[in-house]
């Protein structure tokens, strides 16, 4: 992991996982389920499949119905559904152990951040203000757009970034907690390291084929002061 952490010259953190718990007190489950209530509101109930209308997962209900009716009013309202609910879980979202000084220690020694995340990007900067950690990232905080087949694991907003920020992917490295994070960072060319809060979620990443998974993010905290400090004695 030091070689990593050395190498990086722009670090690209996933959002609801290596930075925050979104949806600690506002559910995830409660917003998928109200998601798939809405559209059968609409009567339009059997576009879901089954197992679609019992996903715990608002993400993956949007989807579902982008991939029937793409560019359609129905998946903008959804959307706006969606984010609306993010915003509302924004408000008490849950601080992701050790990820606010990370953040600001990477930023102080000169390492470029950025967000890269399938929540909307107006949820990130929400967030990010309410910790005063928006400067340490802004104006490169890229979520989810209009066209939702750019989502991860598509890596739309990890080149997105790479390309605000002149970096080439060799000179990146993601943290995030899931197999799309990982997969857009290998479609990217940048370097992974994952964030596992638990053992079922980190045997999931190991699955995958992440090399690089750490329980708690004071290990990389920990790497940052020593490399980077190795580094400015290199230089001096």
């Amino acid at each position: 992991m030091d070689d990593l952490v050395a190498a990086a010259r722009l670090v690209l953190f996933d959002f609801d996982g290596p930075i925050c718990r979104l949806f600690a007190h506002h559910k995830a489950e409660r917003v998928a389920t109200e998601l798939v209530e809405w559209v059968a509101e609409c009567g339009l109930r059997d576009l879901l499949s089954p197992r679609e209308r019992e996903s715990l997962d608002p993400h993956k209900v949007l989807q579902a119905v982008d991939r029937r009716r793409p560019g359609s009013d129905l998946v903008t309202e959804l959307e706006e559904r969606l984010t609306k609910e993010e915003l509302r879980a924004a408000a008490s979202a849950w601080p992701t152990a050790f990820a606010d000084p990370l953040i600001r220690t990477w930023h102080a020694v000169g390492v470029r951040l950025a967000i890269t995340t399938n929540n909307s990007p107006q949820v990130a900067r929400a967030y990010l203000v309410g910790r005063g950690l928006a400067g340490c990232f802004e104006p490169h905080i890229y979520g989810r757009t209009d066209d939702l087949a750019l989502l991860k694991p598509d890596p739309h907003c990890l080149r997105r970034a790479l390309n605000a920020t002149g970096t080439a992917p060799a000179a990146g490295l993601m943290i995030g907690d899931n197999s799309s994070d990982f997969a857009a960072a290998r479609r990217a060319g940048v370097a992974f390291l994952g964030y596992a809060s638990n053992e079922h979620k980190a045997k999931l990443l190991r699955d995958a084929g992440v090399d690089h998974i750490v329980t708690s993010l004071d290990q990389v905290l920990e790497v940052v002061i020593r490399t980077r400090g190795r580094l400015s004695s290199a230089d001096s």
